[in-house]
């Protein structure tokens, strides 16, 4: 009877012993969640291409005085394309002159769901930590941090404001920002970055050190990249509308159904591919702002007026234009494939017209060879003749007269709109295998 008891004492010392090493519950779930999103990956919704900020851009001066946002708040907002349950941000100090230390973070709904607005919807403010929970962080010169994945609901094509705080301040006036952003942020003296909204202190019309937004999604979602100029960054379209091309692309796709790829404005006005130019050359960046982006599977490039256009009106320099942006875009390409990205390029779009500095036709005659050249050279994976699309069908040299924004080089958002319903969507379905 004793050694019944001991046989029964001793398997339910054994089944209390297995407890005990038991994996809790709540580390059980953990593991559930991490397998169920092992197939998930970073993907990015919003981007801005990093530059540095010339002086003309910089911020008011009253929040340039002992310091870049010295004891200040900056307000941002962003418009994404795909919707995500979490979120993480890049921060970039990639052209700053000294270490960036940003003291408090947050993000929360922009008010209305509207772009360039100082308020938010507070009810979904939350902070954003950095390093493992930590609220501060100093990001070195010359590199990018990102914040701790936060879970945040936001759906497709949402306004999000992202709020910075530095007490210290940048040092210097090397500083990294998008001056193109055509989207008001707002700024104001001390730590305001769960304030509901922000007052009594000044706006402009750029970004400063946000460079990218990306969502946690699965592996059947990708990013596709846009590398331009000035055109695809908006000029001609409305400050805080919205109606770049490639934001009326997002929502012409969604409509359409393509809700798995963020769609990345990498693009900077008056940016070059080989030389000169603002920002950083295409050649110089297109690693960083292409290949690097989380979750890329698609790359366009459309840029090369401005190397057209500022370059000498001799047969000889134009000659030696074509072929070295032909070289360049082989190069781009070939990097491309070899990473498994599928690339698509666009032509050219016209600059003929009175008062328009590139306008020449030893110019003229660069572009359409180098676009056709791009049609038919067999390079891209795909091709879109944007010039056909928004140029004039009696002169071709020109853009239509109702898509030309006025300086006969930049579309007006009716031509950004043409040129929105007039890429082949057909490509994401050709190499996708969905939507």
């Amino acid at each position: 009877m004793l050694s019944s008891w001991a046989r029964i004492a001793s398997s339910l010392l054994l089944v209390s012993a297995r407890w005990a090493t038991a994996i809790p519950t709540a580390e059980l779930d953990e593991r559930e969640l991490n397998s169920r999103q092992e197939d998930n990956h970073w993907v990015a919704t919003w981007t801005s291409m990093p530059q540095l900020v010339e002086p003309n851009n910089m911020p008011p001066s009253q929040f340039t005085n002992g310091g870049v946002f010295r004891d200040a708040t900056i307000r941002q907002t962003l418009h994404l394309s795909i919707g995500a349950e979490r979120l993480r941000i890049q921060i970039s100090n990639t052209f700053g002159g000294s270490d960036l230390p940003i003291t408090a973070a947050s993000i929360a709904l922009a008010a209305g769901n509207k772009a360039g607005v100082a308020g938010i919807d507070a009810a979904t403010l939350k902070p954003l930590t950095f390093r493992n929970g930590s609220s501060s962080i100093v990001v070195p010169r010359g590199q990018v941090a990102y914040t701790d994945p936060i879970e945040f609901s936001v759906g497709p094509q949402t306004n999000i404001a992202v709020s910075l705080y530095s007490q210290q301040g940048q040092s210097g006036s090397s500083i990294t920002g998008h001056p193109g952003s055509r989207t008001t942020s707002h700024m104001q003296s001390g730590n305001r970055v769960s304030t509901a909204t922000l007052s009594g202190g000044a706006n402009t019309k750029h970004w400063y050190f946000l460079s990218a937004v990306e969502a946690w999604k699965p592996k059947d979602h990708s990013a596709f990249v846009i590398l331009g100029d000035s055109i695809t960054d908006g000029r001609g379209s409305t400050d805080d509308g919205n109606n770049r091309w490639p934001d009326l692309l997002i929502a012409r796709m969604q409509k359409e159904g393509i809700n798995h790829i963020g769609v990345n404005n990498q693009a900077a006005g008056g940016n070059t591919v080989l030389s000169g130019g603002l920002g950083p050359t295409l050649l110089t960046r297109y690693k960083r702002d292409a290949l690097q982006v989380a979750g890329v599977k698609y790359v366009m490039i459309f840029i090369g007026v401005n190397d057209i256009g500022g370059g000498g009106t001799d047969s000889g320099s134009q000659n030696s234009i074509a072929t070295r942006l032909q070289s360049a875009f082989q190069q781009i390409v070939r990097e491309c494939k070899a990473a498994g990205i599928k690339t698509i390029g666009g032509t050219i779009t016209q600059f003929t017209g009175s008062g328009q500095s590139y306008s020449n036709p030893t110019r003229e005659q660069t572009r359409v060879k180098v676009n056709e050249w791009i049609l038919n050279s067999g390079t891209f994976d795909a091709t879109v003749d944007f010039a056909k699309i928004i140029g004039d069908p009696g002169n071709r040299a020109q853009l239509a007269r109702q898509f030309d924004g006025g300086d006969h080089l930049h579309p007006n958002v009716a031509g950004f709109q043409a040129m929105a319903d007039g890429f082949p969507l057909g490509f994401f379905r050709a190499f996708n295998g969905t939507s």
